[in-house]
């Protein structure tokens, strides 16, 4: 059996030290960033580029092109609802890594076969809404949460990075589905498209494994970061949380309810622009292929901005970088209206990826001050009651988006969206970590209690 040894610090916390990752798992821990990036990337078509093969589903099954919104906001919904049952079911030991990336490659597949062959549209509905939702909410609640666990020192950068793959993975698929996809060929092509993606899930997630509870990588004392100046710089602008909350003790914090506020309105915008961004680009004249650009460029941006926030927020503090992050998404808003309205194609495509940048920032942000706020042991049921205003956000940013597009047009949504990200970015001043009363860490704290174990 690996030695180690446990330290509880000034506040009570506990960390488990002294194994390596190799000793854990006979590898680098990079194996656990670069993997769950790829899954990411696996299922981000579903979301990011399901609108760009709105026109084709719409003539190849005589769908009313509010079905198209609705399927989006329905497998957004159940996206985020399985994220909490999934993480109390991993949490538990009952599922297994492994084992959710096998399910997540199931509903991948099914979704696709959905689109391509539901005889009616309650059976797209049903596969590709309810199935391919679940489905890629299995993946993604299992690869955000595993990068946190191998990485509690350095989470902003590392979580930035997966979760960035959510996003600019869908970019190929944004060009096949509106420059190559036809009624002629969307039936091979989606088939196509969901075995590949279900085999690059299936094919990663078989070497995923979590590290032990309260794991600390050997090479670094939580008691003496000092010592690593990337380190303290990034725990004290982020201390770690002063216990781990289970989910029932973190759902007593008011902040986990303002957590989940803030981020039912921005992943609402986020949607919404995702949704409206195509079809409002061709209403303005713009051809399709400058508008897949435009959605791909923001797809890009949005999932390089991931990774680049994360990294920033480990530099100068998640909430202050949150704050800046929901204030441009909300300008982004008023300049994607703006630029499609005077028909200025440069502008537009330059507001498309500002917007893809701050819808994209905010998830490794949430995700990543979940960890801070209430530990990493139960990280994935605690980010999954956040992740659960998806549920909502979903159904509001494209469902309900469509229905304010009815009736006040596209200038009136761009500008509910844009204000909506203002305020969310004010109200973001209230969030503060529960149970710390100074302004950083305790990280020079005397160990209470020290215990070896063989």
């Amino acid at each position: 059996m690996t030695g180690y040894r446990e330290i509880i610090d000034g506040n009570g916390r506990l960390y488990r030290l002294g194994e390596t990752d190799r000793q854990l798992m006979g590898r680098s821990r990079r194996w656990m960033v670069f993997l769950p990036w790829a899954a990411m990337m696996a299922i981000s078509s579903s979301e990011y580029a399901f609108t760009s093969a709105e026109d084709t589903l719409s003539e190849a099954h005589g769908w009313h092109g509010a079905h198209i919104f609705w399927l989006l906001g329905v497998w957004v919904f159940f996206q985020a609802a399985i994220a909490f049952p999934t993480g109390k079911l991993r949490e538990s030991g009952r599922l297994s890594a492994k084992a959710a990336m096998m399910c997540g490659a199931a509903g991948t597949i099914i979704g696709y076969l959905a689109l391509a062959y539901a005889p009616h549209v309650l059976v797209a509905y049903l596969g590709f809404s309810v199935f391919g939702g679940l489905g890629a909410g299995m993946v993604y609640a299992t690869c955000v949460n595993m990068v946190g666990k191998w990485y509690p020192e350095r989470k902003g950068g590392k979580t930035g990075f997966v979760n960035g793959g959510f996003a600019y993975g869908s970019v190929p698929f944004i060009f096949i589905f509106t420059n190559y996809m036809d009624v002629g060929n969307y039936g091979p092509v989606l088939v196509g498209v969901g075995i590949f993606l279900a085999v690059a899930v299936a094919a990663t997630g078989f070497f995923f494994k979590d590290p032990p509870k309260n794991w600390w990588p050997a090479h670094v004392d939580p008691l003496k970061v000092a010592d690593d100046p990337k380190v303290r710089r990034s725990l004290s602008k982020n201390p770690p949380a002063v216990k781990q909350y289970t989910p029932r003790e973190a759902a007593r914090t008011p902040v986990l309810y303002l957590m989940w506020v803030c981020l039912l309105m921005t992943a609402g915008v986020n949607i919404f622009g995702i949704a409206f961004q195509v079809p409002f680009g061709k209403e303005m004249g713009f051809a399709g292929g400058i508008v897949a650009l435009a959605m791909s460029l923001k797809a890009i941006v949005n999932g390089t901005g991931r990774g680049v926030i994360g990294w920033i927020s480990d530099r100068y503090g998640r909430r202050q970088t949150l704050t800046i992050v929901c204030w441009v998404l909300g300008l982004a808003q008023f300049a994607v209206f703006l630029s499609g309205s005077l028909g200025n194609m440069p502008l537009f495509l330059l507001a498309s990826m500002i917007s893809g940048f701050g819808g994209g920032a905010i998830f490794p942000l949430f995700a990543a001050m979940t960890a801070d706020f209430f530990g990493e042991n139960n990280n994935a049921s605690n980010y999954g009651m956040v992740y659960s205003s998806k549920l909502v956000s979903g159904l509001v940013g494209s469902g309900l988006g469509a229905v304010v597009v009815g009736v006040w047009g596209y200038g009136g949504a761009f500008v509910l969206a844009g204000c909506i990200g203002l305020f969310t970015g004010a109200l973001s001043f209230m969030l503060k970590q529960p149970g710390r009363s100074g302004s950083g860490p305790d990280v020079d704290a005397v160990p209470m209690t020290r215990a070896t174990v063989g």
